[in-house]
């Protein structure tokens, strides 16, 4: 079957960027020409008009909790698929947190086939550093790399022993798989339930540091240097970790990092009135903080736009702010979020589609971008759609948002993986 995308903004940074035609024919890429010189010479193809919208490489979201194995009434691979779809990503990578953990062959195996046989976005485990999580000894990773996964983390831990966690980036170096670094110093965070500052006293709520997150940022940027090795830190939510990132990467050092949407929009003053909907690992830090996150993601510090989608059902999150679980879901909104980044004139759309596309291909080794003869992995985005986020709504299983009748401008409406439209906007 033919189909031509029509008149839209193509962005492929570094490649393309202008209004633009695609043809694809079983799956794949086949033309990319100015818009109108296609003319009538395929009147039996599919068209998609694109008019005033913008057609990106396939998104990629390299931070996403599936739940499953283990807790698939919070989220099965199959409905974190279609939110991601919904959100406009083609591709998502799991992490290890599951139960029973990521840490072998026959898990990442299984995720695998759960999504194939899902058959909507392309799914990629990320396994675990250690054997279930503990810290204690590193997993096989050429069985891991072998069976399919594209990174290593033990995400939700942090990686408390300094020698491991240069073993494994030693370790995983041979493999080709980037370490990717939950940082957290679980004795400053310890009985912390939301950001150290005016906002938890004034809920009489314990707090977290920041320094409890930079500590560890600035242990894994000394192990990266000592090694050599490439390091990817997760959901950066703090100016001093900013400021550190932004130094190593000053020295020539190979860090990487990545941030979400909800810590460039929101602030600690969300959880007032105890709205655990905005209960979070690391929680929602200070005005300072969020800034520092928007001028990382503006000067090239932090490289990815992630959304650490983290589903919990009603039974974790309807209970006292302390006991609730920590985690927002993020798909089906990430997209809206961070258009407003390009709205307020933090970044241009291009650097949008870097963070959220090319960026997150490149540090995974994953293909990715519009090339004649690659696969028709595409997201169209309408940064006009105005809507209300209505969370009833949503294909993830979840509801655990904080955006819930929130009033949204930009949305992807149209997602295409290997050619297949996996969603569109009615």
């Amino acid at each position: 079957m033919l189909m031509l995308i029509k008149g839209g903004r193509v962005i492929d940074p570094g490649n393309l960027d202008g209004i633009m035609d695609i043809l694809i024919a079983d799956g794949n890429i086949v033309e990319i020409k100015k818009h109108g010189l296609a003319g009538d010479e395929y009147p039996e193809a599919k068209i998609i008009d694109a008019s005033n919208k913008i057609v990106t490489p396939g998104l990629i979201d390299m931070h996403v909790h599936l739940r499953e194995p283990g807790h698939e009434y919070k989220e099965t691979i199959e409905t974190g698929s279609l939110a991601a779809a919904f959100g406009g990503f083609t591709a998502i990578c799991c992490m290890p947190n599951t139960d029973p953990v990521n840490d072998c062959r026959q898990v990442t195996e299984y995720i695998l086939q759960k999504a194939k046989a899902a058959d909507t976005v392309r799914v990629y485990p990320v396994a675990a550093i250690s054997k279930g999580l503990k810290g204690e000894a590193l997993c096989e990773y050429a069985e891991l790399k072998e069976a399919g996964a594209v990174a290593v983390s033990d995400d939700g831990n942090p990686v408390k022993n300094s020698l491991l966690m240069r073993r494994a980036l030693e370790y995983s170096k041979g493999f080709d798989l980037p370490v990717i670094s939950h940082c957290e110093d679980l004795d400053l965070a310890a009985g912390g339930a939301m950001n150290e500052g005016v906002v938890a006293t004034q809920l009489g709520l314990a707090g977290i540091p920041n320094a409890s997150e930079s500590i560890m940022v600035l242990r894994d940027i000394a192990l990266c240097e000592l090694t050599g090795i490439p390091v990817h830190i997760a959901h950066v939510s703090t100016k001093e970790s900013v400021r550190a990132i932004r130094d190593a990467k000053t020295r020539g050092m190979p860090v990487t990092a990545e941030t979400a949407p909800h810590y460039f929009t929101l602030t600690d003053e969300s959880v007032k009135n105890y709205n655990t909907n905005a209960k979070m690992y690391p929680p929602l830090r200070s005005g300072p903080d969020r800034e520092a996150v928007r001028q990382g993601v503006s000067d090239g510090t932090i490289d990815v736009i992630a959304t650490d989608h983290a589903p919990h059902s009603f039974i974790e999150k309807q209970v006292e702010f302390d006991q609730a679980a920590n985690g927002i879901i993020g798909l089906e909104t990430s997209v809206s979020l961070s258009l407003k980044l390009v709205e307020d004139g933090v970044i241009p759309m291009t650097v949008l589609v870097e963070k959220m596309s090319t960026n997150p291909a490149r540090i995974l080794g994953l293909k990715n971008g519009l090339h004649i003869g690659g696969p028709a992995d595409i997201t169209i985005i309408d940064p006009e759609r105005s809507y209300r986020v209505t969370a009833d709504n949503f294909r993830s299983l979840s509801r655990n948002t904080p955006f819930d009748g929130w009033d949204m401008k930009g949305k992807a409406v149209l997602t295409m993986v290997g050619g297949k439209i996996v969603y569109q906007d009615p």
